[in-house]
Formats: structure tokens, C-alpha cells, sequence
């Protein structure tokens, strides 16, 4: 399946391709995404391309370095970030997918960021 996924205002649009489908959504509640709340789903690197605003993206990132949150400078919608799990990962906001509604996908399970394996 390809598709896209874009922020609030259209400013950034993402491109990607899942083989399978929309799977696996989850939520974290590890001190940041708690706090944002956005389901979302996993794609490898190569699945996902910026198509349109990669100027317009801003990160934010603390502790390790290695989960890299996107926003969209404009709207402030979280679009998607670089696990700190799976480096090699994505997470894409499930509600920045073009017509999806994390709605029609609960319940969405929580995952325990509290307890990230990459602190053991």
C-alpha cells in the first residue's frame, strides 16, 4: 500500500509504502509521547520519503539523541519520528495518514516506554 501522510496544514508531506498494510498501531507512555498521545505506526527508513516540506520540519530530541521527533514548523503536528527502539524504524503519526482516523483502530494498545529496554 502506498500512501501519504501530511501535517495539519499541508505544509509537509510524507510518502510512504507499507507493504502490509496499516498494522501494529500502538501508543507509548514513556515521558514524551504520553504527553502527546499519537498512535502510530512502524516503517523501515526506506519506506518513508519527505515529498514536499523537509525545510518546514523541526526535531526535537533529549536524553540519547537517538529518537528523533518531527514536527511541522507551522501547525506543530507531530509527522513522525526515528525509533530510539529500532533506529532503523519510523513511527508515523497514525492520524496524519491520508484518510485514516486512529478511531476506527481501537483500542490502541499502550507499549511501555517507562521501561525502555534501551535503559535496562
Amino acid at each position: 500500500m502506498k500512501t501519504k501522510a501530511t501535517c495539519h496544514c499541508g505544509a509537509v508531506e510524507l510518502h510512504l509504502d507499507l507493504p502490509n498494510g496499516i498494522t501494529g498501531a500502538h501508543r507509548c507512555d514513556c515521558s514524551f509521547c504520553r504527553r502527546r498521545a499519537a498512535p502510530n505506526v512502524s516503517v523501515p527508513l526506506a519506506a518513508l520519503t519527505v515529498a514536499r516540506g523537509a525545510d518546514n520540519l523541526t526535531l526535537y530530541t533529549w536524553g540519547t539523541g537517538t529518537a528523533q521527533h518531527y514536527f511541522c514548523k507551522t501547525c506543530g503536528i507531530y509527522t513522525h519520528h526515528q525509533r530510539r527502539s529500532n533506529p532503523n524504524e519510523y513511527g508515523v503519526n497514525l492520524g496524519c495518514i491520508q484518510g485514516v482516523n486512529p478511531a476506527d483502530y481501537e483500542p490502541i494498545p499502550w507499549s511501555d516506554g517507562i521501561n525502555h529496554p534501551s535503559d535496562r
